[in-house]
């Protein structure tokens, strides 16, 4: 898929001074007399106020009045007032074009997005594809309830400064389970659109870590090819086991978008059928989360 890529850097240039060339003036002003000048005095004469202590020689004498005042290593035509103005003008303009930066964002050090091209959706469910589901046998479970908190589907979603969340909750119910047995099947949606922070750095440690945990329960965690930028399977190891169920986890990262997909199972002996394999779990997860994840991309 395609993502965000480098843009031309629009202040690597210098910028001109908005105020131009600012002319030396013609008629310089001539230096005011200083009437505290030091002066040659006769010999033997005492210092004071305005003269030099005896045997101090005077310095030599000032330029003469009208002359102009030039800067070091200038010509008469190039005033000290005339270098101070463009001075002042590069400072202005630098001024400003410094607050054009700030107030566009020209200094910030965020990093960009890339969503690549996923959007908001209040409803995850209505993008979510069950069709793998229903195609195993799986229906969704009829509506008994009489206020939100009851639905099913249930969704949720949430758009804040550093990310966006979406979720959507399914409960299933199996062709041909007995009534008198027990079944639970739920599939847990969340999609999350970060603004802020790039998942990448942490997203894989986050599905090996199921590797590392130091419980009765293993899980087998590995890659899975062909979905975003990267995915995770995340499989619980139920060897030994009497119980019918299963426990598969699909985790999916895109750019900045991450997306996981839970199935989580349980059927009593007594139910009268038969649960998927994890294997056949985790292809209903993909097929799933494939057609979810194109859903959402053209949901703009």
């Amino acid at each position: 898929m395609s993502h965000s890529g480098d843009q031309n850097n629009p202040y690597s240039q210098p910028q001109p001074n908005p105020y131009g060339q600012v002319p030396a003036p013609q008629n310089p002003v001539p230096p005011q007399q200083n009437p505290y000048a030091q002066q040659t005095i006769p010999q033997g004469q005492a210092g004071g106020y305005g003269y030099p202590a005896p045997g101090v020689p005077a310095p030599p004498p000032g330029p003469p009045a009208g002359a102009p005042v030039t800067a070091p290593g200038g010509g008469a035509g190039r005033g000290v007032s005339g270098w101070l103005w463009a001075l002042g003008g590069v400072v202005a303009a630098s001024a400003i074009w410094g607050s054009v930066l700030f107030a566009t964002g020209g200094f910030s050090s965020e990093p960009s997005p890339d969503l690549a091209g996923y959007a908001y959706t209040g409803d995850l469910c209505a993008d979510t594809s069950l069709t793998p589901f229903e195609n195993a046998h799986f229906r969704t479970k009829a509506n008994t309830g009489t206020t939100s908190k009851d639905a099913n589907p249930q969704h949720s979603g949430a758009q804040l400064t550093s990310l966006d969340t979406m979720t959507c909750n399914v409960s299933f119910e199996q062709d041909g389970t007995s009534s008198s047995g027990y079944s639970s099947t739920w599939l847990y949606n969340t999609a999350t659109l970060h603004r802020k922070a790039d998942p990448t750095p942490e997203f894989a440690d986050t599905y090996r870590s199921y590797e590392k945990q130091d419980t009765s329960v293993g899980y087998r965690v590995e890659a899975v090819p062909g979905i975003g930028d990267e995915a995770y399977l995340v499989t619980r190891k139920d060897e030994g086991s009497t119980s019918n169920s299963s426990y598969v986890i699909l985790g999916v990262r895109d750019g900045w978008m991450t997306y996981q997909s839970t199935w989580s199972s349980y059927t009593s002996s007594s139910s009268g059928s038969k649960q998927p394999t994890a294997t056949e779990v985790a292809t209903m997860l993909k097929s799933s989360a494939t057609e979810t994840l194109k859903r959402l991309q053209n949901s703009r």
